[in-house]
């Protein structure tokens, strides 16, 4: 008996991989660090509280001010929320994970 190989599991999932690293530029780094771009010190704070909760497997966030050139106004820095990458490299579900993180703060990702 021959197994179809698109109930395949393993080839389903496989597909999915594929399909998702399609999405990624060309200039991705897997193990680049990422940096979520954040509005004030409190979305920092609730983002890499969030990252820390939902995944447990990569290191601890640490947050930076950002002061924007040429301002001295503290009201005009953003905040940073540096995340070192996993030890296998970033995956496409990852970087999503990040992505929705930081969207939901009113920030978003930059590779760095």
């Amino acid at each position: 008996m021959t197994e179809d190989p698109t109930t395949d599991p393993t080839t389903e999932s496989v597909a999915a991989s594929v399909s998702e690293a399609a999405d990624l530029p060309d200039d991705f780094d897997p193990h680049a660090r990422q940096l979520l771009v954040l509005p004030d010190r409190d979305a920092a704070e609730e983002a890499a509280e969030e990252l820390g909760a939902d995944h447990p497997d990569l290191a601890e966030p640490e947050i930076v001010r950002d002061a924007l050139a040429g301002e001295d106004d503290a009201e005009d820095a953003q905040w940073l929320v540096v995340v070192e990458p996993p030890e296998h490299g970033w995956t496409p579900a990852l970087l999503h994970a990040l992505d929705t993180v930081a969207a939901s703060h009113d920030g978003w990702r930059e590779q760095h």
